[in-house]
């Protein structure tokens, strides 16, 4: 479980892509983004969160997402992206869904 704290923005996109692209291979792609943290998501953000989708689906797994504010949630819905990723409650949820 990945979970990035305050804002996701151009300044951390690309670290974050880069580590969680490493949790990937390390985790044979079970991913779960627990959002909780997460308070903003800007474009570069939201691009990172749906490249790393792309690679997961590449490799027939989902992006599980959790606990993303309510505003996020909508920023998704909004862009499209909704159907790149999993959401799930809370990260039990999200985990449980790899069963």
């Amino acid at each position: 479980m990945v979970k990035p704290t305050g804002p996701l923005t151009t300044a951390d996109a690309e670290t974050f892509k880069s580590k969680v692209r490493g949790w990937i291979r390390e985790n044979l792609g079970r991913v779960v983004i627990d959002a909780s943290a997460l308070h903003y998501v800007d474009s570069q953000g939201l691009e990172s969160l749906a490249d790393i989708a792309d690679d997961l689906l590449r490799a027939g797994k989902g992006l599980k997402l959790c606990a993303a504010n309510e505003t996020i949630q909508q920023v998704i819905e909004l862009t499209g992206l909704s159907p790149r990723f999993e959401h799930f409650d809370d990260a039990n949820s999200a985990v449980r869904s790899f069963l």
